[in-house]
C-alpha cells in the first residue's frame, strides 16, 4: 500500500501543498471549536444550576471553595482551544504531526481532568460530574478537528505542484 493517502480516494489526485494549513487557519479552527465548545459547556452550567447543582470548587491550594461564575464555562473552553492550536504549530509539516497532536491533546485532556476529581470533599459530586463533562466536551470538538488540520500539513498528505504557463495541454 503506497504512502499517498489520496491514492485510495475516488478521485485520486492530491491536493496542492501550497494548500496546507498555516497557523492562522489553526487559530482559527481554536476559536470556532473552542466557542462551540464554550456554548455547550455554558448550556450544561445552566441546566445544573436550575437543577440546582451549587457548582462550588477549590480555586487553588486548600480547602476552601468558591462559586464557579457562568463566565468560565464559556471562556476557559476558547482559551484552551487557542492555546492548543498554538502549540499545534510546532509539529505543522512533519511526520505523524496528526498523531503527535492527537495524543499529545488527549495526554493533556486526561491531566486537567484531575482538578474536578481531585476537589476538597466539601464539594459535591454533581459538581464534579458536570464539570467532566464540559472537560470531554472540549476534548472531543477541539483535539480531534486540530489533529486533522495539522493532519493536513503531513509531507506525504500533499505534492508540490508546478504550472506550465502557456503549454497546451
Amino acid at each position: 500500500m503506497s504512502s499517498r493517502p489520496w491514492l485510495r480516494s475516488v478521485t485520486p489526485i492530491a491536493p496542492p501543498a501550497a494548500e496546507n494549513p498555516t497557523w492562522r487557519f489553526l487559530v482559527y479552527a481554536g476559536i470556532v471549536t473552542g466557542a462551540w465548545s464554550g456554548l455547550l459547556s455554558l448550556v450544561i452550567y445552566a441546566i445544573g444550576r436550575v437543577c440546582g447543582v451549587p457548582f462550588m470548587a477549590s480555586q487553588g491550594q486548600g480547602d476552601s471553595v468558591g462559586q464557579i461564575l457562568w463566565l468560565a464555562p464559556l471562556l476557559i473552553p476558547v482559551l484552551v482551544a487557542i492555546v492548543g492550536a498554538l502549540l499545534s504549530v510546532l509539529v505543522l509539516g512533519r511526520n505523524h504531526a496528526r498523531h503527535i497532536v492527537f495524543w499529545s491533546g488527549s495526554l493533556v485532556a486526561l491531566i486537567s481532568i484531575a482538578g474536578p476529581v481531585m476537589q476538597p470533599d466539601a464539594v459535591l459530586w454533581s459538581t464534579r460530574i458536570l464539570l467532566l463533562c464540559m472537560h470531554a466536551i472540549t476534548w472531543f470538538l477541539v483535539v480531534p478537528q486540530l489533529a486533522r488540520i495539522v493532519g493536513d500539513s503531513e509531507p506525504q498528505a500533499s505534492e508540490v505542484r508546478v504550472y506550465n504557463v502557456g503549454s497546451n495541454l
